[in-house]
């Protein structure tokens, strides 16, 4: 059976045609071929191996964590990706501040796993700008949903100042 084409939302598109393989966690080696997003655990394991290449990516569960240790080496990712295992799992948009405010990460930041339009807005707030969207959703309707909302009060990534600093 062919495998389904995901859907893919980068900064204010859908995207057809993406390269990124996701690398199964039970991988035990990397395997052939280019624009490999490797489990975090695989990368560490490779990491000397794989140091040269500009074409591997990570994934983080949301129970791992980006220590400050490595924030130096992420910098040169073209691709983090965050795994939300369900919906009600909010570590994802924790481990995404970090990854933007703390270490200063500025590729491509995905959401992968249990991605709901209904939570893209906030996704975004908090520094991802890609999300895989589950087959069953409306790439469209999900893309609009990015723009639900006009303001916000709280600063974000996206908005460093809170309301009452951008009012005049």
């Amino acid at each position: 059976m062919p495998e389904t084409p995901r859907k893919l939302i980068k900064n204010t598109s859908v995207v057809l045609d993406d390269q990124w393989q996701l690398v199964d966690k039970e991988q035990a080696t990397i395997p052939a071929g280019d624009n490999l997003v490797l489990p975090f655990v695989l990368w560490q394991k490779h990491e000397q191996e794989i140091s040269t290449r500009n074409d591997v990516g990570v994934w983080f569960d949301s129970d791992e964590l980006p220590f400050a240790d490595i924030a130096a080496k992420l910098q040169a990712l073209p691709l983090i990706a965050v795994s939300f295992p369900v919906f009600s799992d909010g570590r994802g948009f924790s481990i995404a501040r970090l990854l933007r405010e703390r270490f200063g990460y500025k590729n491509e930041l995905r959401a992968i796993g249990h991605v709901l339009r209904d939570q893209l807005c906030f996704m975004r707030r908090c520094g991802f700008n890609s999300f895989v969207l589950q087959a069953h959703v409306d790439a469209q309707a999900a893309l609009s949903s990015l723009n639900e909302f006009t303001e916000f009060y709280q600063t974000a990534v996206d908005q460093p100042l809170p309301l009452f600093r951008r009012r005049g």
